[in-house]
């Protein structure tokens, strides 16, 4: 959504440079006293631009990973303080769409997210969403590119509890879709815009609960009327709904299937419980439509650019960071690239300690490389093109390096997973690890062709990457691969006492081991299954489809034979004279 009222407001596109000349030339206006309203409106992004530049201290052109010519910054007026510049004016009276929209919220929240989580979620996100779509309408305020994307992220990401069990890929989604949800509203483009605004739906919570009483307030003494006539059409509507239901249950046992399914299940000892829920739905909704209407500009907080430094004393160090990592990359080419046998030979160990031994170190590597290139560009030469050259080709070198080291990594747990197995915290890292490769990528194409998207695009890798995780299912996907392994080499085992851990998402590949393995991977998972009535909403694809499976080949046995696996010989990643299990 934009964060202006109309596009007659917005100034002609040009450069930092001639917005610092034009306002040199022409006389700033004085700002007015009643109410702020330049410093509390946002401002088109070439404005903001040039605000940042005549205002706040430059980092000059030299840097060719700086957003624009300075960090955005809202008009800074004499006697406005930080609360004036980042908040705008109080939005219009609410309005009608907006309370109805937010009233379902709060009615499907008490109804739904009592039993679990699953497609209700995104059946309660779609009136919030409604709600909040009325209210910046109603604030002038339009949908932008960049406002789409964050909304249908956060959408898409609420998909992953329907269809996955697992609950740590599920509450990565539910926390990265109410992150893009808080973006969509506030629209920031710079870091720290970025990182608060995902954060900033918390400080809409109590500002909205005031403006949805207010306007209910204002409406409902102007319109007494037509509240009553609302009132009792709901209650007749209703009273209709339960007559009829009712009898039309008792005369049909497959009608009363029906509508005890479509139907929550709903009792008078849960009342606490729902109306925290209704609660919690309504003020979650009000939030949403008062952020929406009225948003805190965060990119108003600023950091002022750090002193740059000299070429010599600024490059030295970094040019010898490149060297080690250059030195330390030819070994690992000559090492991984030689295969296992290369591997003992240059090393004493086999190819999985030797890749346990290391990953950890490469991560670490690659996350102080990340600070590192920040604290470099904060005190990068800043002094024409070719300080510009000098630091594209540090600090693009030193991101190619990286990215060698992190394809060293992967390469690592490639060869510790298929000695030992995958599992949760493998993948997780792995997924981390491939993550920070796709940043040093975006870090690479904001030196070619300018940064002013990067925070932007750092946090949209992110949510594709927790939506991604997701989708292809971690659970599944690690039960696939460990009875993969097991299947190509039955003298390795299995470890069973870790698959029967695992939630329903991985009982089609754990349905494929021979017995007694399948009835003791499957033994608490069917327990879990098939004895709770979990209704419809709150259950998800991944649960539904373990059922089915269970419904028709249940586990034999009673675990007597459970004792005996995975006692005998090594577990997977554990050995005898070890003091206990390597959870790496």
């Amino acid at each position: 959504m934009s964060d202006q009222p109309s596009e007659a407001s917005r100034p002609p596109e040009q450069s930092p440079e001639a917005g610092t000349q034009q306002q040199q030339q022409q006389p700033q206006p004085e700002p007015e006293p009643q109410p702020p309203a330049p410093a509390a409106t946002a401002v088109p992004d070439q404005a903001v631009k040039t605000s940042a530049t005549a205002g706040a201290p430059s980092a000059g052109p030299g840097n060719p990973w700086q957003y624009g010519a300075g960090a955005p910054a809202a008009r800074n007026s004499p006697g406005d303080g930080a609360t004036a510049r980042l908040r705008p004016p109080a939005p219009p009276l609410i309005r009608p769409a907006v309370l109805w929209s937010v009233l379902a919220t709060a009615v499907v929240s008490a109804l739904f997210l009592g039993d679990g989580l699953g497609v209700n979620l995104l059946i309660v996100a779609v009136p919030a969403a409604l709600a909040a779509f009325f209210a910046a309408r109603s604030a002038g305020r339009r949908l932008r590119p960049w406002t789409a994307t964050w909304a249908v992220g956060g959408l898409a990401l609420l998909a992953v509890p329907a269809l996955r069990d697992a609950g740590w890929p599920t509450f990565l989604a539910v926390v990265s879709a109410f992150a893009l949800g808080s973006l969509a509203l506030h629209g920031s483009r710079s870091w720290l815009g970025v990182l608060i605004g995902s954060l900033g739906l918390f400080d809409s919570v109590v500002p909205g609960i005031i403006w949805g009483v207010r306007g209910i307030r204002v409406r409902a003494d102007g319109s007494r009327a037509r509240w009553g006539a609302g009132l009792r059409t709901t209650a007749v509507a209703v009273v209709l709904l339960v007559v009829f239901g009712t009898l039309f249950a008792s005369a049909d046992a497959a009608f009363a299937d029906l509508l005890g399914d479509l139907m929550p299940d709903v009792s008078l000892g849960e009342g606490p419980w729902r109306i925290f829920l209704f609660a919690l739905g309504l003020a979650g909704a009000l939030a949403a439509a008062y952020a929406a209407a009225a948003p805190v500009r965060w990119d108003g907080i600023t950091v002022s650019s750090g002193k740059p430094r000299g070429r010599v004393e600024w490059a030295l160090p970094l040019i010898v960071l490149n060297l080690l990592f250059a030195a330390f990359i030819a070994l690992q080419l000559v090492v991984l690239l030689g295969g296992y046998e290369k591997v003992r030979a240059e090393t004493g160990l086999d190819h999985a300690e030797y890749a346990r031994q290391g990953f950890w170190q490469l991560l670490w590597a690659t996350l102080l490389t990340l600070l590192v290139i920040a604290l470099a560009l904060r005190w990068a030469p800043r002094g024409g093109s070719r300080d510009r050259t000098l630091v594209r080709a540090v600090l693009g070198t030193l991101c190619v390096l990286t990215l060698v080291v992190v394809a060293s990594a992967l390469r690592r747990m490639d060869l510790y997973v298929d000695e030992y197995g995958l599992t949760r915290l493998r993948i997780s890292v792995a997924a981390m690890e491939l993550w920070l490769g796709v940043v040093l990528v975006l870090i690479l194409a904001a030196g070619v062709f300018g940064a002013r998207f990067l925070p932007r695009a750092i946090a949209v890798s992110a949510a594709a990457g927790v939506l991604a995780f997701g989708l292809l299912s971690p659970d599944g996907l690690i039960a696939e691969q460990n009875v993969q392994r097991f299947e190509a080499r039955e003298s390795a085992g299995i470890d069973i006492d870790y698959l029967k851990d695992l939630s329903a998402d991985a009982v089609p590949a754990l349905g494929r081991l021979p017995e007694p393995e399948r009835s003791c991977a499957l033994r608490i998972i069917q327990r879990e299954v098939l004895h709770t009535d979990t209704p419809w909403y709150a259950t998800s694809w991944g649960e539904a489809r373990a059922k089915e499976i269970l419904e028709k080949h249940p586990v034999q046995g009673d675990g007597r034979d459970c004792y005996r696996l995975g006692t005998d010989g090594v577990r997977d990643g554990y050995e005898p004279d070890d003091d206990g299990y390597d959870p790496y």
